[in-house]
């Protein structure tokens, strides 16, 4: 995956905001708010995550650091453990909102791997920026082909 495309609209992975469903902007624009929520006096890094539940229902989740940064978590796990929290283990999409100036921000590895164990690999991620002219779209599977998945404990 070439990440550092976010000037070019190629109408596969990353298009136009505007030209989203109105269900995934809506994703996208939870993720934003959430954003602002983020407490990162260490890296100024605020990060916003939105994951959409089978129900139609989104929650969402910003990153929280620690001055000892090992248990600092990240928005997507915080989203999936308010999530878990509420009885959700279903969902249909995710969108995380970050600010780079060339790149789109995606999932960090441990993100990745927690998704995976509650998501299908064909999940739709959108990947945003605040203000959102564009979005990359992609996918669990495009951004960890190769999962630990829970089946695999089962398989000894």
């Amino acid at each position: 995956m070439n990440n550092n495309i976010n000037g070019t609209v190629d109408g596969e992975s990353v298009v136009e905001f505007s030209s989203l469903d109105a269900k995934v902007q809506e994703l996208v624009e939870a993720a934003i708010k959430v954003r602002n929520n983020a407490y990162c006096p260490y890296s100024n890094f605020s990060v916003g995550a939105a994951l959409r539940t089978k129900s139609g229902e989104i929650i969402t989740g910003c990153n929280v650091e620690n001055g000892t940064f090992g248990p600092s978590v990240c928005a997507e796990r915080a989203a999936i453990c308010t999530a878990i929290g509420q009885g959700v283990r279903e969902f249909e999409a995710v969108a995380v909102v970050a600010y780079q100036e060339k790149e789109f921000t995606s999932p960090c590895g441990t993100c990745r791997q927690t998704l995976a164990e509650f998501c299908s690999k064909n999940m739709p991620i959108y990947l945003a920026k605040p203000s959102p002219a564009r979005v990359m779209v992609t996918s669990l599977g495009q951004l960890l082909p190769h999962a630990f998945c829970p089946a695999f404990l089962h398989n000894k």
